[in-house]
């Protein structure tokens, strides 16, 4: 007797694979903004400006191990990713959440807890 050959049978069953489609501008505009906050220290300064408004000093203080250069570097990507904005007064410069800075650290105290 001979056995009869299954694989067209199989081929014939497995579906096809869709072609893949592209993230939508507001997916990718998320994870930009994921990304400016997967640095813990970024992540940290979020969280310390959803409090109140500091200046870099303050931020220092509050963060303990970071140099000043440190902290402005970190306060110029979130600056850049549109997450702060700075608002001079005399000499210095302080800095508060933009509108995306808010939802997103409303998020993350809602993963927190």
């Amino acid at each position: 007797m001979a056995a009869t050959s299954s694989k067209s049978s199989v081929s014939a069953k497995t579906p096809k694979a869709s072609a893949p489609t592209r993230p939508s501008a507001e997916i990718r505009r998320v994870a930009d903004l994921l990304k400016q906050v997967s640095d813990p220290t970024r992540l940290q300064v979020l969280m310390l400006l959803n409090e109140k408004e500091r200046n870099v000093s303050e931020l220092c203080a509050d963060l303990g191990t970071q140099s000043q250069p440190a902290v402005s570097h970190h306060l110029a990507l979130l600056r850049h990713g549109r997450l702060i904005e700075p608002r001079r007064a005399g000499k210095h410069n302080f800095y508060g959440l933009t509108d995306a800075g808010r939802e997103l650290a409303q998020v993350v105290n809602t993963v927190v807890g």
